[in-house]
C-alpha cells in the first residue's frame, strides 16, 4: 500500500506526456499495473461453488467478476467474449472439463488468460500445478488462499515464457497421473457382483444418493454402483464414450438410438436398452448435444 501511495505522489508531482516515454519509468509502470483491477470469469458446474468464490473475491478487492459459467462450453464462450485477465476454472465438469476448455482455446488460437484451477486432485497433481507455474485452489475455498491466488496471478502477469507451452505441459503431466479407465465396471444386482464391459453400459442414473447402472441388449442387467456420485463414476469411464447429459444421468453416446425433440427447444434421448428409456437433456448440455450430432 505504501508503494502504491508513493507512486501516486510521484505521479502527482510529474507531468507525463503520453507521447514522451522518457518521463515514464519502469517503476511507475509496475506500480500502476499492480493497482489495476483484474477482470475475472468463474466457471463451475456447482452453483454453491460459484457463489462462494464470487463472495470471497469481493473481499479481495481489485477483482471484477464479469461473468459466470456452469460448464466447459460456456467457459470457452465467455473467455472469447470477455477476454478476462483471470479465469477460475473447475477441473471436473460434465461434458467438456477444465482441461478440455484449455485445449479448445489453444486449438482455436484464443489468447489464454491466467488460469486458476479449482481441483480435488491429489497432492501429486497439485505439485504439477506448482511446477508449471499455474495456480490452483482446493475445494472448499479458503479466503486467505483465494487472496494468495490473486497475488500469484498478478506476479505472473510479467513472467517469462509462453503460457500456452506451460499449460500444454501441465495437461500432459496430469493426464499421465490420472488413473486409466478400466474396460470393466463393477455393479451389484440381486445380491451378486457383476463385471460389465463399459461398451455394454447404456446409462447410469442417481436418485436419493443411489446410482443405478443399466446395460443394453436382450440380456441387459440393472444394478447398483458402489460409487458415491456420478462424477466419481464418470472418472472411471471412457470420456470418449460417456456424457453427462443431465445432472442425474450419464449416457453412453453409442447407445443413443433416437434424439426426440421436446418442449421449449429441449430434447430427450431414447436409448437402446430393453425399456427404450428416455432421458432428458439439460439446457446446459443442449449445445453439447448439437455438437455431437450436428443438430
Amino acid at each position: 500500500m505504501e508503494d502504491g501511495l508513493g507512486s501516486l505522489y510521484l505521479l502527482s508531482r510529474t507531468r507525463i506526456d503520453p507521447f514522451q516515454s522518457r518521463h515514464y519509468t519502469p517503476l511507475q509502470a509496475t506500480s500502476q499495473k499492480a493497482s489495476m483491477s483484474l477482470s475475472a470469469v468463474i466457471v463451475d458446474d456447482e452453483q454453491l461453488a460459484r457463489d462462494e468464490l464470487a463472495y470471497l473475491l469481493k473481499g479481495v478487492g481489485d477483482v471484477n467478476v464479469v461473468a459466470q459459467g456452469k460448464n466447459g462450453l460456456e467457459a470457452v464462450q465467455l473467455i472469447r467474449e470477455h477476454n478476462p485477465d483471470l479465469v477460475f476454472l473447475d477441473v471436473q465438469m460434465p461434458g467438456l472439463d477444465g482441461f478440455g476448455v484449455i485445449k479448445r482455446l489453444l486449438d482455436r488460437k484464443v489468447p489464454l488468460p491466467k488460469i486458476v484451477f479449482a481441483t480435488a486432485f491429489d497432492q501429486y497433481a497439485v505439485k504439477a500445478f506448482e511446477v508449471n507455474a499455474v495456480d490452483y485452489l482446493l475445494k472448499p475455498f479458503d479466503k486467505k488462499r483465494v487472496a494468495q491466488s490473486i497475488q500469484r496471478a498478478r506476479d505472473k502477469m510479467e513472467a517469462a515464457g509462453s503460457p500456452s507451452d506451460k499449460l500444454e505441459t501441465l495437461m500432459r503431466m496430469l493426464e499421465s497421473q490420472k488413473p486409466q479407465a478400466t474396460s470393466k465396471v463393477l455393479i451389484k444386482s440381486t445380491g451378486r457382483l457383476f463385471l460389465v464391459d463399459q461398451k455394454d453400459i447404456c446409462y447410469a442414473s442417481i436418485e436419493d444418493g443411489v446410482i443405478s447402472v443399466v446395460t443394453a441388449g436382450p440380456n441387459g442387467t440393472e444394478g447398483q454402483s458402489n460409487c458415491r456420485t456420478l462424477e466419481e463414476l464418470l472418472d472411471s469411464l471412457d470420456p470418449k464414450l460417456f456424457w453427462r447429459a443431465h445432472r442425474s444421468y450419464l449416457v453412453n453416446i453409442n447407445r443413443i438410438k433416437e434424439v426426440v425433440p421436446w418442449f421449449k427447444s429441449s430434447y430427450q434421448l431414447r436409448l437402446d436398452d430393453k425399456k427404450h428409456t428416455e432421458i432428458p437433456v439439460s439446457r446446459a448440455q443442449t449445445k453439447r448435444l448439437r455438437e455431437l450430432f450436428g443438430l
